[in-house]
């Protein structure tokens, strides 16, 4: 087992065109219209922590913030520009910091000229297509991007035998994310124990581990006050909402999707097959020794996953840590750079089989990246609106409500709807995406969700009005006059009997909501509910 991948000679500017090839990767595939899904979330908030004034009545924007290093270090950017332009920039950035980091660790395992661009493409792909829970690495700005661009330079640390340097960089990657640095450090630790051999003694890490918890601690502290004080009962039913009934897609093994599963399952079946046959470097084992550690934590969430059929406030207070979330990300990692490596070996041994394992390589990057173009082409919506039919007329609406309505304002929106308040500057009441990360807020949402949205008299059956129009006139009143808000978003069919202030729009109406209305009686057409 050698020590290093074997070196070549190579100009001096190929790194720098290597990153740059890997930063045009990883912007094609992430080029997707503003916002992207994340981007309102994290970027409203980003916003409203550099001005208080902004969105000031919106429930989600003045709840608790769990990610204040991600703010303070790419939040004053909205004092300077659009939340379009700031996610951009952001986009940017996190792009040039993934692909520096990406080049970092790839010419570690794979000396290559442009292997790392190749292996970045299909690390996109992997990650993109095979994943199990919808853990992404590149996509829209937000903490973790900056998070995992730190993971990938600490990985090349790790795999160059440097294991000090590397806890440190997951530390600080702690401090953008703490679930993506803290399970980082964990599946290093797996992997120390994992190693056959030439491994540093435990006490010779301990440098590393101090001063990669002191960089972790400005993640870490934010995280733990998000329940400090709370009643107990409070934090065990936030911990349910968030996990079983809006995350559960992330977080609930029983809940992943089987071709998920199934897909997850092939490629980590393909990456054992061709490391077992593969000759091992010792950055190449190193680095799956780390992505073995990431699957060992999802197998620990496999098995925690069985424990609500007994207790599910417990299984609710251990799976909200996103345990499926290192896997999702690594064993792509781990793919992409053992696909490069197999070619790499086998072109001086048999270039006949090197030479279409590499075009299929890289004709897989190009379907995957085209395939992406085309999507954006034919349905240019934001990923973030990609639930709004009739886009062009909601953003006139948008557009009128942004000019017209008082800054002061709090509308009531579609459940649906995530981006009225990126649109407009104005506050909602409540919408699906954007849960809060306090226990105290978590359970206000759930309420707030339950309260507008919900059909009432249904039992246990999540039954949702699919437009608040179909909603009792004395209902929207009620609910209008409880949350503070005068003015409610939403389909112009079938009309109701408010003021409309905003332009004749044949899809979205904005009504001001009376201070009362005469007690009246409708009827709910069932065809009209949402499950």
């Amino acid at each position: 087992m050698d020590n290093q991948p074997e070196t070549s000679t190579a100009p001096r500017w190929l790194p720098a065109a290597e990153v740059l090839l890997t930063f045009l990767v990883f912007l094609v595939h992430g080029a997707w219209p503003v916002p992207e899904v994340n981007e309102t979330h994290y970027l409203s908030k980003a916003r409203h922590y550099w001005d208080p004034s902004w969105c000031a009545s919106d429930f989600f924007c003045t709840t608790a913030d769990a990610h204040q290093v991600f703010y303070w270090t790419f939040g004053w950017l909205s004092q300077l520009m659009s939340l379009p332009a700031m996610a951009w920039t952001g986009r940017v950035i996190t792009y040039v910091l993934l692909a520096l980091g990406w080049q970092s660790l790839s010419r570690r395992i794979v000396s290559f000229p442009l292997a790392s661009v190749l292996s970045a493409g299909l690390l996109v792909v992997f990650n993109y297509r095979l994943h199990m829970a919808g853990e992404w690495i590149v996509g829209g700005v937000e903490a973790k991007g900056f998070a995992y661009a730190l993971v990938f330079l600490g990985l090349a640390a790790l795999v160059a035998d440097r294991w000090n340097a590397a806890l440190a960089l997951f530390g600080a990657a702690s401090a953008f994310h703490v679930l993506v640095g803290g399970w980082s450090v964990v599946a290093a630790g797996i992997g120390w124990l994992v190693l056959p051999g030439n491994r540093p003694r435990l006490a010779s890490l301990l440098p590393g581990l101090v001063i990669g918890f002191c960089l972790a601690l400005p993640g870490l502290i934010p995280a733990v006050l998000l329940t400090r004080g709370v009643d107990p009962d409070v934090v065990s039913l936030s911990n349910v909402i968030y996990v079983f009934e809006r995350l559960p897609h992330h977080l609930v093994p029983g809940r992943f999707p089987l071709l998920f599963m199934l897909r997850f399952v092939a490629l980590f079946i393909a990456w054992a097959i061709v490391s077992r046959w593969l000759p091992h470097t010792l950055p190449l084992a190193r680095l799956r020794a780390f992505v073995i550690g990431s699957l060992a934590i999802a197998g620990v969430g496999a098995f925690v996953g069985w424990i609500p059929w007994y207790d599910e406030p417990l299984a609710a207070g251990l799976l909200r840590y996103y345990w499926f979330r290192t896997s999702d990300a690594m064993l792509p990692v781990g793919a992409a750079l053992l696909v490069a490596s197999a070619i790499t070996h086998l072109a001086p041994l048999r270039p006949n089989a090197s030479q279409p394992l590499a075009f299929c390589a890289a004709a897989l990057i190009a379907w995957h990246l085209g395939d992406l173009l085309v999507q954006r082409k034919f349905d240019p919506r934001p990923l973030a609106a990609s639930k709004l039919d009739n886009f062009a007329e909601y953003l006139e609406v948008c557009d009128w409500a942004s000019k017209n309505l008082p800054a002061e304002a709090v509308v009531l929106t579609p459940r649906l709807d995530q981006t009225f308040r990126w649109y407009t500057s104005r506050g909602e009441v409540v919408n699906r995406k954007d849960i809060p990360q306090d226990a105290a807020s978590i359970v206000q949402w759930h309420q707030r969700v339950e309260d507008v949205h919900r059909m009432p008299g249904w039992g246990e059956q999540e039954r949702w009005f699919s437009s608040l129009a179909l909603r009792d006139p004395q209902d929207l009143v009620r609910l209008g006059q409880k949350y503070g808000a005068k003015y409610l978003l939403t389909s112009a069919s079938p009309p109701l009997p408010f003021e409309l202030v905003s332009p004749a729009n044949p899809s979205y109406a904005i009504y001001l909501l009376p201070e009362s209305l005469p007690e009246t009686r409708s009827t709910i057409d069932p065809t009209q509910i949402e499950r």
